[in-house]
């Protein structure tokens, strides 16, 4: 059996995603010699796909999937497991002129009732005609299909003896829907961002040229899923636009191998390459119990930092402990963006790394300002600078009757620019309210300008307001986390809930003891925790392991662990219950 080797460098001049559509940059991909590289949990190379045979093969199958009766324009829903048959029936939705809506996989939905109930609200928002996954799913893809009015269903197998259509395929249209994205946080009522050709090659341009500034010598290494933003965008689509390979770990791997992560990248020389904060922290877990010796990241120019709300003290230790192996803190890339933009909106500049803006945590939650911090400061709290807008986007900071806001005020980020979706794909209402006539977006993020620098400080429906003060809740919940001996990144959700005469201040806890005095110790300490340091009063509930929401993307979802408390999901613990 003849031992794969990985694509490397595509040997062509860089072109910088200036395509009219993603067919068009395949067909220049397929020209040189990068592609994409798949790997086992166990790191090894198990499926070489350069360009050129991703193109052969998404041209044969785009025929097929026409000869099946499915007509250009049709949305067609695919489960987006990082593997072959996931890229190719993508890249062959794009020849047929198809619309691929990329779905999750079943890992963060509670199960199979759970996974299939919100898979057939998917499919029915993005108005499908056809539902395919891979084979391990296939009881579950015919579940989901039952009742839905779907021309095709079944597995990715299905189109392999499928007679081609004889009609040519269709011609590339730049103005056309390039695929559905649904947002990760969205899942009792699933939007589907709709992203143009012509948006998708705007944004993967201004990322690459001048977020990334890559180069034709880069090599792209990610674990990040393609049912997100970040993982279809920016280690799936931009790389191919710009003719750069890229090593594919599956996500569920890296949750148990996190360390192979940053192997692939020494392996391979890796330069580019992102994560959510929760991703560095899980390599410094392991790395407490597991040997890093002879692990080199010499090459990894561009560490992002994305997804969620940046947690600086993960970076600092992430930097101090893989230093010796050659990162450097100058590496690391906080910028911002969101599916409703495509992906990215603002980068920081090479070399930056993730700058912080230590600010007084009073005058914050009263006040509204970032005001720097001083040796007086009763509280502090820690921002990174997320960078620059990218060429030909703009950004506004509006207090709540949509009047601009100078440097250092906290307000609404609205964004402006050629990469903004359509809108959310048969939802006016919803577009209406998010997306306005000029062209504006309402994030629904709070921050700040510093010097020309965009500072997110957290999601506007998740504050808490109490007693005239704004608190975000993962301060909270950060600072719980930091502090207690027994939690973990990603133990606590905090909220407030009307209880009928005032807002109170509800504090979910994964606890693991069974230990009745522990769990009322903890229930204590973190009352008074929050009494003490920030002088507020709590409800704290210990809920079990692995209970708190999270979306598909692996974030906490505060917003659901909120209405799962409502319905009763969560009860006040008892020193008698078990965790």
């Amino acid at each position: 059996m003849t031992e794969l080797s990985p694509t490397r460098f595509s040997g062509q001049t860089i072109r910088y995603a200036d395509f009219g559509t993603i067919a068009e940059a395949l067909d220049y991909a397929a020209q040189g010699n990068a592609g994409f590289n798949f790997y086992s949990g166990k790191g090894q190379l198990v499926e070489t796909l350069p360009y050129s045979a991703l193109r052969e093969q998404a041209l044969s199958l785009a025929a097929r999937m026409l000869g099946a009766g499915l007509r250009p324009g049709d949305k067609v829903a695919l489960i987006a497991e990082s593997d072959g048959d996931f890229t190719r029936t993508f890249f062959a939705c794009q020849y047929a002129g198809l619309v691929p809506a990329p779905l999750p996989l079943p890992a963060a939905f509670g199960g199979k009732d759970g996974y299939i109930a919100h898979l057939r609200r998917m499919v029915a928002s993005a108005h499908a005609v056809a539902l395919l996954g891979p084979a391990v799913l296939e009881a579950w893809l015919a579940e989901t299909a039952q009742g839905l009015d779907l021309r095709l269903a079944g597995t990715f197998s299905l189109l392999d003896n499928v007679p081609p259509s004889t009609e040519p395929l269709p011609a590339q249209n730049p103005n056309s829907l390039a695929y559905l994205q649904f947002s990760s946080g969205s899942t009792r009522f699933p939007l589907g961002v709709a992203v143009t050709q012509h948006a998708f090659m705007a944004n993967a341009h201004c990322m690459a040229r001048y977020g990334l500034a890559v180069t034709a010598e880069d090599r792209c290494t990610t674990w990040l899923p393609y049912y997100h933003d970040m993982g279809l965008v920016g280690f799936f689509l931009m790389p191919m636009a710009c003719q750069l390979s890229v090593d594919i770990l599956p996500t569920r791997e890296f949750a148990r191998r996190p360390l192979l992560w940053l192997d692939l990248i020494g392996r391979n020389r890796g330069a580019v390459s992102f994560s959510p904060s929760f991703g560095y922290e899980l390599c410094l877990r392991r790395a407490e119990t597991a040997s890093i010796e002879g692990l080199n990241l010499s090459s990894w120019r561009r560490a992002g930092i994305g997804g969620d709300m940046v947690r600086p003290a993960v970076l600092e230790r992430f930097a101090e402990r893989f230093g010796p192996q050659g990162f450097s803190t100058g590496a690391f890339v906080p910028c911002y963006g969101m599916a409703e933009a495509t992906l990215a909106l603002s980068f920081t500049p090479p070399g930056q790394g993730a700058v912080q803006d230590v600010i007084d945590g009073t005058i914050l939650e009263d006040e509204h300002r970032a005001v720097p911090a001083h040796a007086g400061s009763a509280r502090t709290r820690s921002f990174v600078l997320c960078g620059r807008m990218l060429p030909d986007h703009e950004a506004e900071i509006r207090d709540e009757n949509g009047e601009l806001l100078p440097d250092r005020q906290v307000g609404r980020i609205y964004v402006r620019g050629p990469s903004l979706m359509l809108g959310y794909y048969g939802e006016p209402e919803e577009t209406a309210r998010v997306l306005d006539a000029d062209g504006w977006l309402d994030t629904g993020d709070l921050g700040y300008f510093l010097d020309g620098q965009l500072v997110i400080t957290g999601r506007a429906k998740d504050l808490i307001l109490v007693n005239g003060r704004n608190v975000w809740p993962q301060d909270l919940e950060w600072a719980a986390e930091a502090d207690m001996p027994l939690l973990r990144s990603g133990d606590v959700a905090v909220f407030s809930v009307d209880n009928g005469t005032a807002e109170e201040v509800v504090v979910l806890v994964q606890c693991r003891t069974t230990d009745p005095a522990a769990r009322e110790a903890l229930i204590h300490d973190i009352t008074k925790f929050f009494r003490g340091r920030h002088g507020l009063e709590t409800r704290v509930v210990l809920v079990p392991p692995r209970s708190l929401p999270q979306t598909s993307s692996g974030k906490l979802s505060r917003s659901r662990a909120r209405a799962m408390y409502l319905e009763g999901a969560f009860q006040p613990a008892k020193t008698s219950n078990a965790a």
